[in-house]
């Protein structure tokens, strides 16, 4: 393949020309690191590259495909978003607080997929300790849109969403508490999966809110995340919230049909908050859907908004509890010369954290304090269920739930920092999954003004299959998803 081509291939042709011999993982991953170090100083997706690592890993990918072994994800490279521990790999969190955390071990994520032999090539860009929707709250400065470097790539998994869309790696990890999987997913014109709480483990993840946080695969196509999901879900011993049930086999339904499959039309995601052109992309995407047999059900998500408000309550009282433990005594970011405990504590803090942590901090440690805890967090949990509920209510009249991923295309940098309600309102149409536990993805749909819109799936509990085989069947059918920013000028 010529340098051009491999930059657009999905991992499953990169996989058949490994196996040909056409094409060998050292190879592969040289092109893909010399594309890093040509691009990315462009868009800042990749904050460390691991190029001795990589093409040692590389190497012994070819020495098991020489001897007829391994498996498709075999000399495959990737990026991990750099909220997954690696061992040996400085892990940052994009924050100050662990710029020079180096763990001791592999998060479960990056173990499975390194058995599964890919090559890692280093860690992405990502909103500080995944707390944001645009990957401009980094320590170490924003993230491009590949597609218009004046635009954000969405957020929190920005830099992988643009590192896959920029041909940097052909696979990326994410993570997706809120949407930070998908959001990004759409605004680069990428396939973004956030699994069902449970299916991934989440040991060796950087926690930001316990009960939301899953982590799920970044790539070009469907039967690419198929792969990649594969590897990655089952349980794990070693966290208590991952699920003890079967993984089925993602890749193997893809091509199954999607006659009389009943997806559902929420009225409440056609608001006035939909840009009228996304709106118009993600329609014919379920026309789409429909020409090859699949219903479209209208169905009710009463307290869609509702949403907004209950997340920004839980979610920050659950980054209260977890980054408490970032006190400048064990590890993480420690001040100079702290007068005493206060001090140390203060400053460190004060020093580590941007803004938006300590915000979301500061309105967490508000909602669980004894005074308001039954007036804010428990209220937000009582909602939560009611937002389920909802859920459930739907999947009896349908069987996948559609709609868009984000209220518009990527905005331009700089333009809602300063307004963090109007920055919380480009998750609008995510993180109601994410309080249900349910599986959603991402999936390119269409172009407005040139900048990739991303249709959303959203699943029953544990039935990501479905969700995958819809999109296959559309990605089948449709180009969205091979459009690269290199050739934005073309026609979608």
């Amino acid at each position: 393949m010529a340098p051009s081509e491999l930059s657009a291939a999905t991992a499953v042709a990169l996989s058949a020309a490994l196996r040909a011999k056409t094409l060998s993982s050292y190879e592969l991953t040289q092109a893909c690191l010399a594309t890093i170090a040509k691009d990315n100083p462009a868009l800042n997706a990749v904050i460390t590259v691991s190029e001795e690592q990589a093409l040692a890993d590389a190497a012994r990918a070819d020495d098991i495909l020489a001897r007829g072994d391994g498996g498709p994800l075999t000399g495959i490279p990737l990026l991990h978003k750099d909220i997954f521990c690696t061992r040996g790999v400085t892990t940052t969190c994009a924050s100050r607080m662990l710029e020079n955390f180096v763990p001791p071990y592999d998060a479960t994520v990056v173990t499975r997929l390194r058995e599964a032999g890919t090559v890692m090539l280093g860690k992405t860009n990502m909103d500080e300790f995944a707390m944001g929707s645009s990957t401009e709250t980094s320590r170490f400065g924003v993230t491009r849109n590949p597609w218009d470097t004046t635009r954000v790539p969405g957020g929190s998994s920005g830099g992988a969403a643009a590192a896959v869309a920029a041909g940097f790696a052909p696979l990326g990890t994410g993570t997706d508490t809120g949407g930070s999987i998908r959001q990004p997913a759409s605004l680069c014109g990428i396939t973004g999966l956030k699994p069902t709480y449970g299916r991934v483990s989440r040991l060796g993840i950087v926690a930001f809110a316990s009960s939301l946080d899953q982590a799920g695969p970044m790539t070009r196509t469907a039967e690419d995340a198929a792969l990649m999901l594969q590897v990655m879900s089952g349980v794990d011993p070693m966290d208590s919230t991952s699920a003890d049930i079967e993984v089925p086999d993602f890749r193997g339904q893809l091509g199954d049909s999607i006659a009389g499959l009943r997806i559902g039309i929420p009225r409440q995601y056609f608001s006035a908050d939909l840009d009228p052109r996304v709106a118009q992309s993600v329609h014919a995407a379920l026309q789409e859907l429909q020409r090859e047999g699949a219903q479209l059900v209208d169905i009710e998500l009463p307290h869609t908004d509702r949403g907004i408000p209950t997340y920004y309550i839980i979610a920050p009282a659950e980054a209260s509890a977890n980054l408490s433990r970032y006190d400048g005594v064990r590890f993480g970011h420690r001040c100079d010369a702290p007068a005493d405990p206060q001090d140390l504590y203060e400053r460190s803090r004060t020093e580590g954290f941007g803004d938006e942590v300590k915000r979301r901090i500061l309105v967490g440690t508000y909602a669980l304090s004894a005074g308001f805890y039954d007036a804010y967090f428990k209220k937000a949990q009582q909602v939560r269920r009611l937002i389920s509920q909802d859920f459930s209510r739907a999947f009896q009249s349908c069987d996948v739930i559609a709609g868009p991923a984000a209220p518009g295309v990527a905005f331009g940098l700089g333009t809602k920092t300063s307004d963090p309600l109007a920055m919380y309102l480009e998750d609008i149409y995510t993180l109601s999954v994410n309080l249900a536990g349910l599986p959603g993805m991402s999936i390119p749909a269409g172009r407005v003004d040139g900048l990739p819109v991303g249709l959303q799936l959203i699943g029953r509990a544990f039935d990501e299959a479905t969700l995958l085989r819809v999109a296959h069947r559309f990605q089948m059918n449709t180009e969205h998803h091979l459009a690269t920013p290199s050739s934005a000028g073309e026609p979608t």
